[in-house]
């Protein structure tokens, strides 16, 4: 850890926010640490972060994890980091979403992060990609987002992000975070999620983005039938029904209904 230590780092949470890259600084010791806590680090591994910010994740994870690679878009952060750029450190400057995390992270990694709310779905859209690369991941979301990624079928928050989460990870709530715990406050509740990769998709399909383009076509209009919603996201309209029925569903149940297993036939329809 850098000259002046955890305090030094926690005097730089009440700085500025840049707006423009939805930055809510954690300001909460107790939620850090038990946020690195779940993250489970290993020394001998490296460690991720997206938005470092100032640091109220990063110097906590720096002594326990081989090299820490963190991304930051922001100048100013930045040059802060560089301020304090300590050994096991690796900075990279720009947008984590046009970054290929493969060429520069080493497998098996841990990622911890508090996201922007506002990247948090192509975020994870990337982590699915890009998932082989980690053993865990810790982030934290908007609670509306993080509870849709645990969501189970039949719930109002079920939809194409909880079937993808589920067929390639184990998911659980670590926490709430009251918007105090962050410098600005933000106007909702967040919460973190653990995400442990699973070794083998949770069903088999054979073709991983037809499965995906299903999934996604199945929550295009969710208060309509899945027939429509299909014919909406550019399903061919010839055979729809034939196929929904040969994999044993009902076209006029909507998508938030299906189980993930359910997904997986419909989508081995689709490949024949």
């Amino acid at each position: 850890m850098p000259a002046g230590g955890k305090e030094q780092g926690e005097a730089f949470f009440f700085m500025y926010a840049r707006r423009c890259f939805s930055q809510n600084f954690l300001c909460d010791a107790e939620v850090a640490e038990r946020i690195i806590a779940a993250a489970a680090l290993r020394r001998e591994e490296e460690a991720f972060e997206i938005g470092p910010g100032h640091g109220a994740l990063t110097w906590r994870m720096l002594p326990l994890c081989r090299a820490l690679h963190v991304v930051e878009i922001d100048r100013e952060l930045l040059a802060e980091l560089e301020q304090r750029r300590t050994e096991g450190l690796i900075i990279h400057a720009g947008d984590a979403l046009k970054m290929d995390w493969a060429e520069f992270l080493t497998p098996p990694c841990t990622m911890v992060a508090n996201l922007p709310y506002n990247i948090s779905s192509p975020i994870f859209f990337r982590i699915l990609e890009k998932r082989k690369l980690f053993r865990r991941l810790v982030l934290m979301f908007q609670k509306e987002f993080g509870e849709r990624l645990c969501a189970l079928p039949g719930s109002r928050d079920y939809g194409a992000p909880s079937v993808l989460c589920r067929q390639y990870f184990d998911a659980q709530i670590v926490m709430e975070a009251p918007p105090r715990a962050f410098r600005p406050a933000p106007k909702v509740t967040s919460v973190v999620v653990a995400l442990t990769p699973l070794e083998q998709p949770r069903v088999a399909v054979e073709d991983e983005r037809r499965f995906a383009a299903v999934v996604r076509g199945a929550f295009t209009q969710r208060r309509k039938t899945l027939l429509n919603s299909l014919r909406g996201a550019g399903f061919a309209e010839e055979g729809l029904v034939q196929k929904l029925e040969e994999a044993g569903i009902d076209p006029r149940r909507r998508g938030e209904t299906l189980t993930l297993e359910e997904f997986a036939a419909l989508t081995h329809c689709f490949e024949r």
